[in-house]
């Protein structure tokens, strides 16, 4: 199974290095070539363009930043792929996206599998980031060898559309976490703890969570460095404030993140990590929350 890889970003880089250090078939494109040097130098294939990738393999994968340059990407590259061929699609797209494009992957013989994944960066260079999966059960039979070495664990969702509603419904809880994590330390702050001992007490607490765990850290540290855009962070809520009228669903703690992100964004612009957002409560009261021994990035 020759396999081709488009994006080689902050996350894309490190679940394409996954699939080199197994030994696949590796052909690989990217804006940047630089961003593939690792890969290259772990046995993968430059390809020089998209359609060039395309062509040679019998599975491209994309994971890509935003809707527009996913279907951009697959409207370039549909014309050199081979009847029978499969796309697996790590994006993060909205339902309505991924089953109108993966339609135009059908018309020419195209097969699709969504793969979105959730757990951050540091698990993907880990191999250990959780996959979700939306498409025919065959079709992740056949690459079921390629997603083992892509990450940890594997939920199959169901037909095409059910992995996209889960990664929406998983990264609206995790912004969630986030905001309010921020208001848990700043209260420790403000109430005179030592906020190392009480993030590892929140964390031996009923009120931990993942996002405490690894994005906590980071705003301890005061990199807020987790790989991850405010932009990308409102594509994600929007998402989910669609669904929930779509679903009628009243997403009331969702709206309100949502409108805290705005802010965040608008205060910081859209290039700034997410994890920033807790910065406007920092900002706000001219308190930071910061506390030794804890790293600038997940390892």
């Amino acid at each position: 199974m020759r396999y081709g890889f488009i994006g080689l970003g902050n996350l894309g880089g490190p679940l394409a290095l996954n699939l080199c250090r197994a030994g696949f078939d590796l052909r690989v494109h990217d804006r940047d070539k630089v961003n593939a040097e690792r890969h290259l130098s772990a046995g993968a294939t430059w390809a020089s363009s998209p359609q060039s990738l395309a062509a040679a393999c019998d599975t491209m994968i994309t994971c890509l930043p935003s809707p527009a340059v996913s279907e951009s990407v697959l409207k370039t590259v549909i014309p050199s792929m081979a009847a029978g061929s499969t796309w697996i699609e790590m994006s993060t797209l909205g339902r309505d996206e991924i089953l109108r494009l993966a339609a135009m992957a059908g018309e020419h013989g195209v097969r699709t599998l969504e793969l979105p994944v959730t757990g951050g960066v540091h698990l993907a260079a880990r191999g250990e980031i959780t996959l979700l999966a939306g498409g025919d059960a065959d079709l992740v039979a056949l690459h079921r060898p390629a997603l083992d070495a892509l990450g940890g664990r594997l939920f199959h969702m169901g037909p095409l559309g059910s992995a996209a509603v889960i990664k929406v419904i998983t990264n609206m809880l995790a912004f969630i976490h986030l905001v309010a994590d921020g208001e848990a330390l700043m209260l420790a702050k403000r109430g005179g703890l030592d906020l190392a001992q009480a993030w590892a007490a929140i964390k031996a607490s009923s009120g931990n969570s993942f996002v405490h765990e690894t994005e906590g850290q980071l705003i301890l540290n005061g990199s807020y460095d987790i790989a991850f855009t405010m932009d990308l962070a409102m594509k994600d809520l929007g998402f989910a404030a669609d669904f929930g009228r779509e679903f009628g669903v009243p997403l009331d703690l969702a709206g309100l993140t949502l409108e805290t992100f705005s802010r965040a964004r608008k205060a910081y612009g859209g290039d700034a990590q997410s994890t920033a957002v807790v910065r406007l409560l920092e900002d706000a009261l001219g308190t930071d929350l910061r506390a030794p021994g804890f790293p600038a990035r997940l390892e």
